[in-house]
């Protein structure tokens, strides 16, 4: 999946994260009300080997509440707080997704987003359901896994992913994401028509970092070329004009994330990203039109009963 030369594209961070539950179908259909260019998404796999949207690898109370056991005295019960790596597609299926329960006053997103009780975690094949009839939309599917994971996790992880894409005809308008490089290696040889991005953010540019499949860590944008990546992905407080030159010499464009403040937004524009990922696509697009830059077209899309 090529990005358009001369363009920015805009990337709902999970959806619409500011606006929506994240990673959920209401949450997908906002964003393409909306308009976007693509939509950022997190999966994980079950115990029964079914590919799930969910940014944490353990289930968060922030974002998930338990409902019931899947079935009547389950010892696993309750479920969040743990690895969905440990739980089975039925038992994910029980928990509510769609009402946000931030911990403390600081949490920005409960302000902002509309609630929807009875949402339950998606599985990517749910959402490639939904966005298949969206023709313009990039999926950016960043899979979650970690340095701890075996080889052989990653690969099967990453084989089950692109499995689901091909299924629905999606590989060719698809982008993996991940920080453990060695998913990029692995998405080279289960979806070679896929695109393949390198995310970095402080904690994995350290020395003799676990997360990088041997790369050197003080040349973000030479190592991901060498390994593979189709484009960089940069938390914003790397992303300098310095960085984006150095990437794009190696025709490798720039998405930086996750960036929610309209001053920023028109900082990054003036360094020349290439696309920009945000909790709130409706600010980007105000930001967007204030530069004259092109418009994704907003789209319906409903959501599946």
């Amino acid at each position: 999946m090529i990005f358009t030369g001369g363009a920015v594209e805009l990337h709902g961070h999970r959806g619409a994260r500011g606006l929506r539950p994240e990673n959920t179908l209401a949450g997908f259909a906002h964003a393409l009300e909306l308009g976007v260019d693509a939509i950022e998404l997190d999966v994980g796999i079950t115990a029964d080997g079914v590919v799930v949207l969910n940014h944490d690898q353990v289930l968060s109370p922030v974002t998930l509440a338990d409902t019931a056991p899947a079935r009547p005295g389950d010892p696993l019960f309750p479920y969040v707080g743990r690895a969905i790596r440990d739980l089975t597609l039925e038992q994910v299926k029980t928990l509510e997704a769609g009402v946000r329960r931030p911990r403390g006053d600081d949490d920005p997103f409960v302000l902002t987003q509309l609630p929807v009780p009875g949402t339950s975690l998606p599985t990517l094949a749910e959402a490639c359901a939904l966005l298949s009839g969206a023709y313009d939309v990039v999926l950016a599917v960043e899979l979650k896994t970690d340095p701890s994971w075996p080889d052989a996790d990653v690969e099967r992880f990453t084989a089950a992913v692109a499995e689901v894409l091909e299924e629905f005809g999606l590989t060719g308008r698809s982008r993996l994401l991940a920080f453990d490089w060695r998913v990029l290696t692995a998405a080279q040889r289960h979806a070679p028509a896929a695109g393949r991005v390198a995310l970095v953010e402080r904690r994995t540019l350290v020395p003799d970092s676990p997360w990088l499949a041997g790369m050197a860590p003080d040349d973000p944008a030479g190592s991901a070329m060498k390994i593979g990546a189709t484009a960089l992905s940069p938390e914003h407080h790397l992303t300098t004009p310095v960085l984006v030159d150095e990437a794009q010499t190696l025709a490798l464009p720039v998405v930086v994330w996750t960036v929610n403040e309209p001053e920023e937004m028109s900082r990054f524009i003036g360094y020349g990203v290439d696309a920009i990922v945000t909790d709130y696509p409706d600010r980007l697009r105000t930001v967007f039109a204030e530069h004259r830059l092109p418009l994704p077209r907003p789209m319906a899309a409903p959501i599946p009963q």
